[in-house]
């Protein structure tokens, strides 16, 4: 019996409630007070966030600022030292893993397999919490879809272990999208991906909130969390510095404090959309001293 199997026959072995479809606006996950500590060191001191039904939520900031583990302590992957997480209205801890499943999809930063499952397979351990329910019936549709969707359909019988990071990194993302939860986590989704392959990623961020669902997705790329996040919150030594729209927390004075450094931001000549530009100091040109360069002048 093959490992999806397996998950598949023990989630149908439990009763589970299958979540309505959240009205547009619903808070699908709310943080409250979120304290946690890894080892001796607070990450995360005191975080107040809600994830709404419809929308796209950019969670930025730089290395160390505890991005990574506030995803992970609203998957319920990290236990809290103090504070709240609410899933679909209910105390996270009040789940059990198979509803929770029902209701929450996890894409972590990197995607490992012991072994050489074809890309399809992978795909599918995404539907297995639906093992039982009515929606089981959608098993086939939802992995078709979620592979085209991501472009991997043309390699659904190579095994895993033989892609591409970037490869694996959609499919990984493929997996998520068959699952069907909705609220959607994602850790560095673009992190592995060519140019198009990034557009390619937030583009179904987009469609998915469009859909209704509520996804929330740590990115690197300022860029791309002002071009397509509702909402972005800006994390700086365990704690929320701002939250709100990218066209009102990204400006110069905190992006240039959290990052530390000097940073630009001015609106895309077309679309309004912030840009980000880091402040560089000016390179002498090739062939010419510094102060040559700068008056424009050739060296003798």
């Amino acid at each position: 019996m093959g490992v999806t199997s397996r998950l598949t026959g023990l989630l149908a072995r439990n009763k589970r409630t299958v979540p309505a479809r959240p009205a547009p606006g619903a808070a699908l996950a709310e943080v409250t007070g979120l304290h946690v500590r890894l080892g001796q060191r607070e990450v995360l001191a005191g975080i107040d966030l809600t994830a709404r039904a419809g929308e796209v939520l950019a969670l930025v900031g730089p290395n160390g600022a505890g991005k990574s583990t506030l995803l992970a302590a609203l998957a319920a992957d990290l236990p809290a030292a103090s504070g709240e997480i609410r899933i679909d209205g209910r105390p996270v801890g009040d789940w059990s893993a198979a509803d929770l499943a029902l209701r929450r999809s996890v894409l972590p930063q990197s995607a490992a397999l012991s072994f050489p499952f074809p890309v399809e397979d992978v795909v599918r351990m995404g539907r297995a919490p639906w093992a039982g329910t009515p929606f089981a019936e959608s098993d086939e549709e939802a992995v078709a879809a979620a592979m085209a969707a991501t472009e991997v359909t043309d390699f659904a019988e190579r095994p895993f272990s033989a892609l591409s990071g970037g490869e694996r990194a959609r499919v990984a993302l493929a997996r998520v999208l068959a699952q069907r939860a909705p609220l959607l986590l994602l850790d560095e989704p673009t992190a592995a991906l060519d140019l198009r392959h990034q557009e390619l990623v937030l583009r179904i961020c987009r469609e998915r909130a469009a859909a209704g669902d509520a996804v929330v997705v740590v990115l690197h790329d300022l860029g791309l969390a002002a071009a397509y996040a509702d909402r972005a919150a800006v994390l700086h030594d365990g704690r929320i510095a701002a939250d709100g729209p990218p066209s009102v927390v990204f400006e110069d004075a905190l992006l240039s404090r959290v990052y530390r450094q000097p940073v630009e931001v001015f609106a895309h000549p077309r679309s309004g959309a912030p840009l980000v530009v880091p402040v560089r100091a000016t390179a002498p040109v090739a062939g010419r001293s510094a102060p040559a360069a700068e008056a424009g002048l050739t060296s003798a």
